[in-house]
């Protein structure tokens, strides 16, 4: 992201510069059009597919489960609207943050170009990051996914779920939609494009992978433990940016990285090599949602471990990196310090030179004093 400098001047109405500088009121007023949508009986229908989510299935009350009516939700091509309609909506509030937040802290820090944008990015993912991890935990306690593992393959598929998690997943699959437009709003560097699409297009993949292969237990648990994660780095490099000494935030995220991909992969072999494999039910069926056969099985491990693969070379790769800028940096420091003292050494001796020209051609010196005497 490239800093975007403010002109006095206006530009021409739907110009580049005039986009780019009002995209967030241009984007909230397409917001409000779903919303005043409601209020009318006509446009009604049309605009509850927006904002509200559909495919809801209400389950009667029984008396060996519960006393009310649950309602569950499963996913159709209606979801579509949905995930615009907060896409729009991740995209004002990036804008609220960027303008009212980031930009404050940037102006009082005065940060380099590079700095500029590193840090935009790192503010805006970590709260994007922090919100997704308290939202995805609370789901798991609510739902007892911790205390009992075998949710995560029992019961498969998960083809209706409560509305948290259909929600979460909306919102997930919106902010990261969002990410598209993002590029050309705050000017992405050409060299950055491709870095930056390659980055939002694995997290779509997973995600609408989970969601559309009804793996959305297993998908949510994975997703939460890696923002917890990525949380740490990003938070890491904000107090970096802040005070270049700060190294602490770094070494501990560089051990819970390595954990989270061991977790990882320990928690999808148990999944799909372990649990799933077990299933009495292993047919295909686009009816019911299950998609519990061999291929999809070994395609979904794959793509996880290639995953994990990759982001364990860019680890790496990073790592080695901060390790050559840290022992380039030491010979500079030893260099500054052997030339302090080769200065001091050469004061003192040519201190102690002059001292000696003085005494032996001074007059009044203890030596010539003996002299005249005698």
């Amino acid at each position: 992201m490239a800093i975007r400098k403010k002109s006095n001047k206006n530009p021409p109405v739907l110009s580049h510069e005039f986009v780019v500088q009002n995209h967030a009121d241009i984007v909230s007023c397409m917001a409000m059009i779903f919303l005043l949508g409601l209020m009318f009986e006509i446009t009604a229908k049309a605009a509850v597919i927006f904002v509200t989510l559909q495919y809801n299935v209400t389950i009667p009350a029984t008396e060996e489960q519960s006393a009310e009516t649950i309602s569950l939700y499963h996913y159709g091509i209606k979801d579509l609207a949905t995930i615009f309609f907060y896409m729009l909506v991740a995209i004002i509030i990036h804008a609220i943050i960027q303008e009212y937040v980031l930009d404050k802290i940037n102006r009082k820090m005065h940060f380099s170009k590079t700095k500029h944008s590193k840090f935009n990015e790192s503010g805006q993912l970590s709260a994007f990051y922090l919100f997704s991890c308290v939202w995805g935990t609370s789901i798991l306690v609510s739902e007892n996914y911790i205390s009992d593992p075998t949710s995560l393959w029992r019961d498969y598929p998960h083809t209706l779920i409560p509305f948290q998690m259909k929600f979460f997943y909306i919102l997930q699959l919106a902010y990261w939609f969002h990410a598209f437009p993002e590029l050309y709003f705050q000017k992405t560097k050409k060299e950055d494009i491709f870095r930056q699409i390659v980055y939002i297009g694995l997290y779509l993949f997973h995600i609408a992978g989970a969601y559309l292969l009804n793996l959305t237990h297993l998908g949510l648990v994975l997703l939460v433990l890696h923002y917890f994660v990525e949380f740490l780095f990003h938070i890491s490099r904000l107090f970096y940016f802040s005070d270049e000494k700060y190294q602490k935030g770094f070494s501990l995220w560089a051990v819970l990285f390595v954990l989270g991909r061991l977790l990882t992969l320990i928690l999808s072999v148990l999944t799909f090599g372990f649990g799933l494999a077990r299933a009495e039910d292993q047919q295909l069926n686009f009816s019911t949602g299950n998609f519990n056969i061999l291929a999809v099985r070994i395609s979904v491990l794959a793509s996880i471990c290639m995953t994990q693969a990759f982001m364990m070379w860019k680890f790496i790769n990073f790592q080695l990196r901060r390790w050559r800028e840290h022992s380039s940096s030491q010979p500079q420091s030893v260099k500054k310090k052997s030339v302090t003292a080769k200065g001091k050494t050469s004061r003192k001796e040519r201190e102690n030179g002059i001292n000696g020209t003085v005494t032996s051609n001074g007059a009044d010196s203890p030596r010539s004093r003996k002299d005249k005497s005698s």
